[in-house]
């Protein structure tokens, strides 16, 4: 019995131990919100509703929802969703709390 506590305790730290930790150094932050401006730009350009289509690419994963036009698809494309969703929900959130 005392194995099987034992086994039940290492499996709970082996869960634990898989949590996943962003950080980033505030330039590649703000190269991520500098591109995402761009391709906001891009996408405004082309007659899109760049919310919707950023929205859609970060939850689909699919880069059909960013325009290839001014480079803007190979762009988002460089870059790790998770990386810029933790970017963009740390900035709303930090502004949300803020006022």
């Amino acid at each position: 019995m005392l194995e099987s506590n034992k086994k039940s305790k290492l499996s709970n730290n082996f869960i634990e131990d898989k949590t996943v930790v962003f950080t980033f150094s505030k330039k590649k932050e703000n190269e991520i919100l500098s591109n995402l401006s761009y391709i906001y730009e891009a996408l405004r350009e082309k007659g899109y509703d760049p919310l919707s289509q950023i929205a859609g690419y970060l939850l689909s994963g699919d880069p059909a929802y960013i325009t290839a036009s001014r480079g803007a698809r190979k762009l988002i494309s460089s870059f790790n969703r998770e990386e810029i969703l933790k970017i963009i929900v740390k900035r709303c959130l930090a502004d949300f709390f803020r006022n």
